[in-house]
């Protein structure tokens, strides 16, 4: 498994990718190592799923890419997509984007599994 690749968790019916120690920063010659493992994330039953981002400082457009992947099969599933631990680089990205109003974030995953019980 890659370095960079994310640590796949199951807690409450909820798969959650970990990218592990860090700081990453996600340029575009790293997202090769990364796009199966997290994709794969889309076929978790039941679909949902949390990005613990808490690790990442940076990322670039196929890194954003990656994520609409995964967020746009779960949603094809009627599952749940959020975000984890956003940096204040990244939450700026995701508001200059306009993807803050369609992905959910929550500052920590214990909050994002706690909306997403909540939801059920």
């Amino acid at each position: 498994m890659s370095m960079l690749a994310p640590q796949t968790v199951q807690k409450d019916g909820v798969t959650i990718l970990h990218f592990g120690a860090g700081p990453h920063t996600f340029h575009e010659a790293e997202i090769s190592e990364i796009t199966q493992p997290v994709l794969a994330a889309s076929k978790a039953d039941p679909p949902k799923v949390i990005v613990d981002l808490s690790e990442v400082e940076f990322f670039g457009s196929s890194f954003i890419e990656i994520m609409f992947r995964l967020w746009k099969r779960l949603s094809d599933r009627s599952g749940n997509f959020a975000l984890a631990g956003l940096s204040s680089y990244c939450k700026e990205v995701l508001n200059v984007t306009n993807l803050d109003k369609l992905w959910m974030s929550y500052d920590t995953v214990d909050e994002a599994l706690a909306a997403m019980k909540a939801g059920e």
